[in-house]
């Protein structure tokens, strides 16, 4: 069964032009082409990655953060209570408001303070200021690193300049040492940031993110096994290009410089729709699609390789919609929206709100209103100009 299935996926049919069978494709000593097995090398890569990133973050972006003025903010603790933990853990973060009475008549405890313990619970499973920071700058390294090392590979290859230069020999390309250890830091990277996932900052887009994570492997890999090795190096130094810009535009927003991060999003928002959608549609789209039938003829892996790089065009609208929107409220309110995949802390205006409550419950107010008359008036007490008053300026006694 193994054996049948590993035959009819291999199908020369499915991966190869017409006219080229795997055994035009034998390698030699001097000739090397790419091989799926080599993609097993990532995994080992990847770990590595994670240990490079853990000795940064601690070495190095962590005391940047004490120096650059990043402080994390003092949450208050949930207090120990083994059944709202039970089930914060098992069932759900947020219950419900039936939830929330049955809670609250198990801990023989008002509702109003079980709703202060899953809010404070929930801000203690928050990340830091100083962790957002630690991860935003590992990232800003990688993809400066990853982005200059795509176009020194690339910088003397033809097909840099000359798209059609993708296409000659194909699929007949030897494989480059350069390109092969290009491929492999990009793929061991998104492997890396699967298997960190669990510990990494989660945003309200989590489950968008493991979509993309996976998707992007899988597109790596496919144009690997596939040799399009080419047009894949042009799609994946576009795409590091605007995400150079992405990274420190965070990192300047949890240092608090407004002006610097909104200066640098709007550059980021320009290389993100310049490369998106106008150099990613020309250098990879249309060269796949029109460029590549100069060379052979249409073939499964030619209409699969081109779905695939739609639905990433479709993806890159959708986003540049968002990119779009953002920019439009910064020209009208002159300040940059609010990143909507982050977390907000809950506990500011609520703690705030649940003190003011205990105050009016136990009758104090202090200072309530200032009239327009200009004279300050305490609860229960007389105005201040409606008291007699004598000579020397002070209030007779009644």
């Amino acid at each position: 069964m193994s054996r049948s299935l590993y035959e009819w996926l291999w199908q020369h049919e499915f991966w190869l032009p017409p006219g080229i069978t795997w055994e035009d494709m034998q390698e030699s000593e001097d000739t090397h082409y790419p091989q799926p097995r080599d993609l097993l090398l990532s995994i080992p890569f990847a770990l590595i990655l994670i240990v490079i990133r853990c000795a940064f973050e601690r070495a190095i972006a962590l005391p940047l953060s004490t120096k650059l003025g990043v402080r994390d903010k003092q949450r208050p603790k949930a207090q120990p209570n083994p059944v709202l933990e039970t089930f914060y853990s098992t069932y759900r973060k947020n219950p419900k408001e039936g939830e929330l009475l049955s809670l609250a008549k198990q801990c023989d405890l008002p509702v109003r303070k079980v709703e202060k313990w899953f809010r404070r619970r929930r801000n203690m499973d928050r990340p830091s200021l100083s962790k957002k920071f630690s991860e935003a700058c590992w990232r800003f390294t990688f993809y400066v690193v990853s982005f200059f090392t795509g176009l020194a590979v690339l910088y003397d290859k033809p097909w840099l300049w000359d798209h059609r230069e993708c296409w000659t020999g194909y699929p007949q390309q030897p494989l480059q040492p350069s390109l092969f250890w290009y491929y492999m830091l990009e793929l061991s990277f998104y492997w890396s940031l699967v298997f960190t996932l669990p510990f990494d900052v989660k945003r309200k887009d989590f489950k968008e993110q493991i979509v993309h994570h996976a998707a992007t492997i899988f597109l790596i890999s496919f144009s690997y096994c596939a040799n399009y090795i080419r047009i894949g190096t042009l799609v994946m130094v576009i795409h590091d290009a605007s995400d150079c810009f992405l990274e420190p535009t965070k990192i300047f927003n949890y240092m608090k410089w407004k002006k610097t991060c909104d200066s640098l999003f709007m550059i980021f928002s320009a290389v993100f729709l310049i490369s998106r959608l106008l150099i990613y549609p020309y250098t990879v789209l249309y060269n796949t699609y029109y460029y590549s039938m100069e060379i052979f003829q249409p073939f499964f892996g030619y209409y699969f390789v081109n779905v695939l790089l739609i639905i990433l065009q479709l993806l890159h609208v959708f986003w540049s919609c968002l990119i779009i929107h953002m920019v439009y409220k910064f020209i009208l309110q002159g300040t940059m929206e609010k990143d909507m995949r982050s977390d907000t802390e809950e506990s500011d205006k609520d703690e705030e709100r649940d003190k003011i409550g205990e105050k009016k419950k136990n009758g104090i107010m202090y200072f309530s209103n200032v009239t327009s008359n200009g004279y300050i008036q305490r609860n229960g007490s007389e105005p201040l100009d409606n008291r007699p008053h004598l000579a020397n300026g002070h209030a007779k006694e009644r």
